[in-house]
Order: C-alpha cells, then sequence, then structure tokens
C-alpha cells in the first residue's frame, strides 16, 4: 500500500503554496530595495526621520521621563499606583 493520492496532490498543493508565498516575499523585498537603492533625496529624509525618533524615544526618556514605578517591588504595588494615578481626580 502506497500513500493515497489524495495526501500525495494535497502535500504537492502545499508546497507549491509556499514556493509561490516565498517567491512573492522576495519580489515585495527587491521591490522595495531597488526603490531606495535609487533614492537620493529620500535616502536623507529617512535618516532624519531615523534620527529624530532616535531623540524622541531614548534621549528624552533618559532625561526627562522618571520611572515612578522602580520603587515598587511587587507588581501590584505597581498595578495599584497606577489605578490610583488614572482614577485621581487631579
Amino acid at each position: 500500500m502506497g500513500i493515497p493520492s489524495v495526501f500525495l496532490q494535497k502535500s504537492t498543493i502545499l508546497v507549491e503554496n509556499l514556493t509561490m508565498a516565498k517567491s512573492l516575499v522576495k519580489r515585495i523585498w527587491l521591490f522595495y530595495y531597488e526603490g531606495f537603492k535609487g533614492m537620493t533625496l529620500g535616502k536623507t529624509l529617512w535618516l532624519i526621520i531615523l534620527i529624530k525618533l532616535f531623540i524622541m524615544f531614548f534621549v528624552l526618556k533618559l532625561f526627562f521621563f522618571k520611572s515612578e514605578l522602580g520603587v515598587y517591588n511587587t507588581t501590584e504595588e505597581k498595578s495599584n499606583h497606577v489605578i490610583n494615578q488614572l482614577t485621581s481626580p487631579d
């Protein structure tokens, strides 16, 4: 007895779909890669955007936003602090 033809057909279809999906991902990647490679102004603008994001998320957090939850030891104390801050009428 061999493997029924239904299972062989399904496995063949799965392999074909996987190959098509890999091909699609590769084509999308190449589309954006080739487009980005040809940009001159766009590269500069993307670099500026990435520098701004770095400043906003890392530098400002280090100097201006203190971690108030660091003083609490358990997650219950931290969650109570957050609930009190969110529900206080200040």
